[in-house]
């Protein structure tokens, strides 16, 4: 049964206050709750003291009453003060928007790097919010004067190194995962196989356009990627081998969407996973061209990579669900964009060739003479190169492919002069 709740915001002049809000409401139905109703207050600055004004206040709590809610969740980050001073005065448990991500990141989490990630960004959420257990029981005690006081003091502090403790014993378990990334990046950079990766805003169509290309170009075609139309439908970052028919091959990745506001612990603990993309030589951003909002979407996902290092990396501007669009012609491509649908196969092959125009632009055609007794190198071209021309000779196998530079310099060798 999902708890029935209510999202409140403050709009302080914000120009996606409505985006914001309507996000809010579909990270919560993510989370298997039913929003039964929503308060908005249009002001400056929040409330130092409960976010909201006293008479929001009242008017959430008597909302609640006849909406028969359980739980408030507010639109921004609150202070432990403000978490505290809410929930006595509302009588409800009161989650903020930070608390609901962390939930859904928890829920969703399967491998065991995405599952540290989460424990460690969770604690780093909760240790500033610990007060007033200790204190709580000590006063109950019955004892007097000063001595209850300090107990309690004690006892926060402890809760807080054992916290502190935490983060620590479980940072050290994600590096050493981290360091094994890091190796599986280098072993890939040294095979030179290049790498696109795939980034935008939760629910763009990464994961179908990332199954889309699978199905059609990959050996392991029955690995695909969970997708479902919601927020945070996978965490995990999956890598696909594409083989393309005229033997090029490239490695994809698809990381996890982003929101606004996203966590500022989130985005520390993902740090390592959002680096695969900056690691890429070719970043796709899937854009929901469907969603009115998506110049919004758009720029938080700029920031959130901007924010982990990821820059100067070349480009391409998916907008897909173009199929959802009334009269939209697709597939279509202007400079670095394109507009498509992932659902669509004409579209995939369309992405498929922007792909491919780009990540080997540098790749050179040239003819080989290679003798009989070096078979493996007629091998090695026919399973890595675009082989346009096969010819025997009496002196050996010619061939006209379409190589890499690293290759070309490899086989420098067997190269005919034109």
């Amino acid at each position: 049964m999902e708890k029935k709740v209510l999202i409140v915001g403050i709009s302080q002049k914000q120009k996606d206050f409505d985006y914001s809000m309507e996000e809010l409401a579909n990270l919560a139905a993510a989370n298997n709750m039913e929003v039964v109703g929503e308060i908005r207050q249009n002001i400056d600055r929040e409330n130092r003291a409960t976010y909201v004004g006293k008479g929001k206040v009242d008017e959430i709590k008597g909302l609640a009453e006849m909406q028969d809610a359980r739980l408030i969740i507010f639109n921004d980050e609150l202070s432990p003060s403000q978490i505290r001073n809410l929930e006595e005065a509302l009588e409800l448990d009161v989650m903020d928007r930070t608390g609901l991500i962390l939930a859904i990141f928890a829920n969703r989490a399967k491998t065991k790097e995405a599952q540290l990630q989460v424990q460690i960004a969770k604690l780093q959420y909760e240790l500033p919010r610990i007060f007033g257990q200790g204190e709580d029981m000590d006063q109950q005690s019955g004892k007097g004067g000063l001595s209850n006081r300090g107990s309690g003091e004690k006892k926060i502090e402890t809760d807080r190194r054992t916290i502190k403790h935490q983060i620590r014993h479980l940072q050290k378990e994600l590096d050493m995962l981290v360091d094994d990334r890091e190796v599986r990046r280098r072993k890939r950079k040294k095979n030179e196989i290049p790498v696109v990766s795939l980034v935008g805003s939760t629910n763009a169509g990464k994961s179908t356009s990332m199954n889309g290309l699978v199905r059609a170009y990959s050996e392991t075609a029955e690995k695909q990627v969970f997708e479902k139309d919601m927020l945070f439908a996978t965490l995990e970052t999956s890598v696909r081998e594409i083989v393309l028919p005229d033997n090029k091959q490239f490695l994809l990745t698809d990381t996890v969407g982003f929101v606004s506001k996203l966590p500022h612990q989130l985005v520390k603990a993902f740090r390592s996973t959002l680096e695969e993309a900056r690691d890429a030589d070719l970043l796709i951003h899937v854009v929901d061209y469907s969603d009115p909002h998506y110049k919004t979407m758009m720029k938080t996902t700029e920031e959130t990579l901007k924010a982990v290092g990821v820059e100067d990396v070349p480009v391409i501007y998916a907008y897909n669900k173009a199929d959802l669009l009334e009269d939209e012609v697709y597939p279509k491509q202007t400079d670095n964009t394109i507009v498509f649908s992932a659902r669509d196969e004409k579209s995939l092959e369309f992405l498929t060739e922007v792909i491919r125009k780009e990540l080997f632009a540098s790749h050179e055609k040239a003819t080989f003479l290679i003798p009989f007794e070096a078979g493996q190198v007629v091998a090695y071209l026919n399973e890595h190169a675009d082989v346009l021309e096969t010819e025997y000779l009496e002196n050996g196998t010619q061939i006209v492919a379409e190589v890499s530079p690293a290759d070309l310099q490899k086989l420098a060798a067997y190269q005919v002069a034109e």
